[in-house]
């Protein structure tokens, strides 16, 4: 592997067949149901990237993906069609392009790879940054897409299906480079803030910013700053406005849809479904699914959430209550064990169970892998799980974010959180000292505006400007920012 030192990233231009066997929890699959999960030809699944090696068009080997030679192409082909449906982002990259508000930061970028995400870590390039950059998720690589970021130079480390081992091997390989050290982190979950914290602490020291947008990333932050552990300051993207209120309401309203229908063809109408949590994200998904003819329960511990839902029109019950008679179970609350061995062992045969939560602890898949049931892989990221009475329930992604595992995501919606993300990373990079201390931050309401006005002109809006008198008698500044910052949208 060549030193990172020693290279630029280069601006772009323009199933298997199952076996009821027992498997290891992260064992790699293809995906032959959509073209933007395109991984390539099986005759390669059993070896991993990482006993090969590979160097792109122009002799770079510092990455490590599935198949850099065969799959770029198609790749870059995915990347162009995320950008023209992406025009927050690519508007903030042509505007920002001369300035290089992050020239000499060197970011550590450890999210979903897919071609939303390489439109972001492109930008960030355009912008003046070096990136070194791994997977959040170990299923949710689309391996095309990591291979064209490979061709043009981009340290990535990633591939669909890594192990456990293999996801912490590839983030250690952003974070622990010759020749180049880390300033900042994009982080998504906070795996790269925390190996970072635990095994390279003279490196976090020397860290500028964190910048991350899950929910169990955010907690994590939290934690490390109540426990005086956070040396550094971060903003919590997650629960700013555009993320909250777009990407965790309307992408999860439309995806939740697209991946239950191409994982395992259900039909809708009728369907009995629970959902748990009712946060923004289980909110897109109570309603995704009631749209579509869906029965719909919901399971919260928060009263507010729950007298939303009920007020919306759901019936609010607790998960033992209805568990025998759904048959959907989506997880949407950010916590652990939602679903236990208890409630898979009562559900009806053939429910289906998924997660739409960042972390994959939601549903207790480690108490599934006992002797008496049997696993059975029928499609990528789709397991037929038998009782020994016979029953079976259907689990997707193995519990992960079934969203990114299963199908894909619309990229309007990840514009509107790659411009929050990109903003987040020059406003703390630029940030003169000691105007962030070492705590966790929101996006700055002005920025969330801005990131809305990006995509404003995609349907033709026209804003209402106020006069100056209007101005003086709300006690507004006429450009904003609208509303303060305990307003609830």
């Amino acid at each position: 592997m060549s030193q990172p030192g020693m290279h630029e990233a280069i601006q772009p231009e323009a199933l298997k067949i199952a076996s009821k066997s027992r498997r290891r929890s992260s064992a790699a699959s293809t995906c032959s149901f959509s073209s933007a999960c395109f991984t390539g030809s099986s005759d390669e699944d059993d070896i991993s990237p990482r006993e090969k090696r590979q160097c792109n068009s122009r002799g770079y080997t510092d990455f490590c993906v599935k198949n850099v030679t065969n799959h770029h192409a198609f790749g870059r082909r995915e990347i162009e069609i995320a950008e023209q449906e992406m025009p927050g982002i690519m508007t903030l990259r042509r505007r920002a392009a001369d300035d290089k508000p992050l020239k000499n930061a060197n970011i550590v970028g450890c999210t979903h790879i897919n071609a939303q995400t390489a439109v972001l870590i492109e930008t960030l390039i355009k912008l003046g940054a070096s990136v070194r950059w791994a997977a959040c998720n170990i299923y949710s690589t689309q391996n095309a897409v990591a291979a064209a970021l490979a061709e043009v130079n981009v340290p990535i480390f990633a591939w669909r299906g890594e192990t456990e081992e293999e996801f912490w091997w590839c983030l250690d390989n952003c974070v622990n480079a010759d020749g180049w050290q880390p300033n900042m982190i994009l982080d998504d979950g906070g795996d790269a803030t925390h190996l970072m914290w635990k095994k390279y602490p003279e490196l976090f020291k020397g860290i500028k910013g964190i910048v991350e947008e899950s929910i169990t990333g955010v907690h994590r932050l939290y934690h490390m700053s109540k426990t005086g552990k956070l040396s550094v300051p971060a903003i919590n993207v997650n629960d700013s406005v555009t993320k909250m209120k777009f990407d965790n309401f309307y992408s999860i309203r439309e995806s939740i849809l697209d991946s239950l229908k191409r994982a395992t063809d259900v039909l809708f109408g009728g369907k009995q479904v629970v959902v748990c949590g009712y946060g923004d994200v289980g909110k897109g998904c109570a309603k995704g699914l009631r749209a579509q003819g869906c029965i719909v329960y919901v399971t919260e511990i928060d009263p507010i959430c729950a007298l939303q839902a009920s007020m919306d029109g759901f019936r609010v019950v607790k998960l033992n209550e209805v568990i025998r008679n759904v048959d959907i179970v989506v997880t949407a609350t950010g916590n652990k064990h939602v679903v236990t061995r208890e409630h898979m062992d009562r559900l009806k045969h053939g429910c289906i169970v998924c997660n739409m939560g960042h972390s994959n602890s939601e549903i207790d898949i480690n108490s599934l892998h006992t002797p008496e049931l049997t696993w059975e892989r029928v499609r990528s990221q789709v397991d037929h799980i038998f009782w020994p009475d016979g029953k079976m329930m259907v689990l997707l992604a193995e519990g992960r974010l079934v969203n990114l595992s299963c199908s894909t995501i619309p990229s309007f919606v990840v514009s509107v959180t790659a411009s929050a993300q990109a903003l987040a990373l020059i406003e703390l990079y630029n940030a003169v000292p000691g105007r962030y201390k070492s705590d966790v931050y929101l996006l700055p309401k002005k920025m969330d505006e801005y990131v809305s006005s990006l995509h404003l002109p995609t349907f033709d809006a026209h804003l209402t400007e106020l006069t100056d008198e209007q101005a003086k008698y709300l006690g507004l500044n006429k450009a904003g920012p609208f509303k303060p910052n305990y307003y609830r949208y």
